[in-house]
């Protein structure tokens, strides 16, 4: 599933988030004919109730109206929500548009896979998971993978959470922090609360880490959880900002 409709938006000038970048991959899946390989479909647009689905309603009704011209009228819920200038999730031209996109993207996986459409679904937009229920964080505005994994939820008992980015996987732990029908691997510390106690996974990796070490760490901990928590899906969300020489990154790993 891809989405290259999603490069159309611009963070602004200087910002690390670059949209553009999906419709290079898009570009890159149709000139090395992956497409043949593969269905790619165009996903839907998340509506302001799928979003509820996890989102505050006054957080998203927020995303749908500010825009750079009304910021300033606005500066109590901009500060509110931690969107702005000062902040890494600034304000620009259709924002909410943006999170509607990329996150109906990941329902729409989830739907495939629920409905035995499909064993596996990409969504190449997705995985903003900083994201938290009536905040903006780390260029994260609405978290589709919560979304994604609440719809998958629907039809399996356990739902497996792997982030390999190289920045934790905060907004998504957060939300499934105390059930026990989720469980979040990343590679951090906290093991989670209440119900959810030990359903939180996460191992402390340091900077300079090269495929070798990673994977030793990495194959025995998964292989382990999947053993272990059994899943009926796994949502594996592949941030790229763990490849060597990444601007944001500080892991030494390659594509291989």
């Amino acid at each position: 599933m891809c989405v290259a409709e999603e490069g159309n938006f611009y963070y602004g000038p200087g910002h690390p988030m670059k949209p553009h970048r999906l419709k290079l991959a898009h570009h890159l899946v149709l000139n090395y004919d992956l497409f043949r390989k593969m269905e790619v479909f165009e996903p839907h647009w998340a509506s302001s109730e799928e979003v509820k689905a996890f989102h505050t309603p006054e957080y998203v009704e927020f995303l749908k109206k500010i825009s750079p011209s009304n910021e300033k009228q606005y500066q109590s819920d901009v500060n509110k929500f931690n969107v702005g200038e000062f902040t890494d999730c600034p304000v620009f031209d259709g924002i909410f548009n943006f999170c509607q996109i990329y996150s109906g993207g990941s329902l729409d996986a989830a739907y495939r896979l629920n409905h035995g459409l499909t064993d596996v679904a990409i969504n190449w937009a997705g995985g903003l998971h900083h994201a938290k229920k009536s905040e903006a964080s780390g260029f994260c505005y609405i978290n589709d993978i919560v979304l994604g994994i609440l719809e998958l939820l629907k039809y399996h008992p356990r739902v497996l959470y792997i982030d390999i980015d190289v920045h934790h996987g905060d907004g998504v732990e957060e939300a499934f922090y105390v059930t026990d029908r989720v469980m979040t691997v990343s590679f951090h510390k906290d093991v989670g609360a209440k119900a959810g106690k030990y359903y939180a996974v996460n191992c402390p990796l340091k900077s300079g880490i090269d495929d070798e070490n990673y994977l030793t760490i990495f194959k025995p901990v998964v292989e382990k959880v999947i053993e272990t928590f059994r899943p009926g899906a796994i949502v594996l969300q592949c941030g790229a900002d763990s490849l060597t020489g990444d601007r944001l990154g500080c892991f030494n790993l390659t594509v291989q």
